[in-house]
């Protein structure tokens, strides 16, 4: 990848009336180490109104996809870059300062990348590659690198090479690290539409190396995960506020779940069934007051958490209760 900042003025400090159009050129070294002139060739030209999908915080990052079969790769002569900009075909500017480089084999792109939404997590998983670019058996990865990045939810279906950088809501960056061909994204929120990608690093004479992106795996988690049973459920009868009423006091052990919203009880005069809910708003601490119970009846209590994406528990175990009559 090139990075570089376009010029904003002429070369007699004018203003440019336009964003200038910009060439990437390609040449070799020469055997004294000095760039070879003759050697160099375009490889692209990007006209101004596109340059804007190319810039990144203020620069323009190019990548020159360079196959294996190239033949400056097979000889192994250094490669050597400058960029020029050009308002019209005939006026281009001077060429940058060249900058030189080698390359070095690199593992073939991870083939397919999966993403499955879990409730520990966002689960991905890719198949290990097995050979370099130039297409030699690949001795080991070093490690595997994720990139994640947010997109606006509109631009989802579009197809990567054609998705433009308004498209992006946070860029896309490093996520994480891991030897193994899988990770847990545990740091995301639900609702938001995430793209990720893996790329896998070999070491070098040149220091670490990664190869190209994996296929992006593009998803917006939803959460679908109900909380856990509450627990601890236990039952008291206590004198109700008018003379010779009863209540039944539920109380029950707090749930740790983060976006926890609060609970409801459920009431039921047969064993086994989850019977009538009590409870038509949610009760924010774990606690209840039944005081619509008669003397002589029997009961069965259970109860649910709820999260704030309304999802339901299942039910507690029940709790059994028998409301005495009245003494005399």
């Amino acid at each position: 990848m090139l990075t570089f900042t376009m010029p904003g003025k002429s070369t007699l400090g004018d203003k440019l009336p336009q964003v200038p159009a910009f060439e990437v050129l390609r040449g070799a070294q020469q055997d004294d180490g000095t760039p070879d002139s003759r050697s160099f060739r375009v490889v692209d030209t990007v006209p101004g109104a596109l340059v804007s999908r190319y810039a990144q915080r203020g620069q323009v990052q190019f990548i020159d996809p360079v196959g294996p079969s190239d033949p400056q790769v097979r000889s192994g002569k250094v490669f050597v870059y400058r960029v020029r900009t050009l308002i019209s075909d005939k006026h281009p500017s001077p060429n940058s300062q060249d900058v030189s480089l080698r390359l070095y084999p690199v593992p073939e792109a991870v083939a397919s990348l999966d993403a499955t939404v879990t409730e520990q997590g966002i689960q991905l998983k890719w198949p290990a590659p097995a050979r370099t670019s130039p297409g030699e058996a690949l001795a080991g990865v070093k490690e595997y690198h994720v990139y994640r990045g947010e997109l606006n939810p509109a631009d989802a279906s579009v197809p990567a090479a054609e998705r433009p950088q308004s498209a992006w809501k946070v860029p896309r960056q490093r996520l994480g690290t891991t030897t193994t061909s899988d990770y847990v994204d545990s740091g995301f929120d639900y609702g938001k539409t995430y793209a990720y990608v893996v790329r896998s690093a070999v070491d070098s004479p040149g220091g670490p190396l990664e190869s190209s992106d994996s296929p992006q795996a593009v998803v917006t988690p939803k959460d679908i995960f109900p909380p856990a049973a509450p627990q601890g459920i236990v039952a008291a009868i206590q004198p109700g506020a008018a003379s010779g009423s009863l209540v039944v006091e539920l109380s029950w052990s707090i749930n740790v779940e983060a976006d926890l919203a609060g609970y409801r009880v459920y009431r039921s005069g047969q064993e086994g069934a989850k019977g009538t809910l009590l409870t038509s708003d949610l009760l924010p601490s774990p606690e209840y007051r039944d005081t619509s119970v008669q003397a002589g009846q029997q009961y069965w209590y259970t109860v649910t958490a709820v999260d704030r994406s309304g999802n339901e528990s299942a039910p507690s175990v029940a709790v059994a209760v028998e409301v005495a009559q009245p003494s005399r």
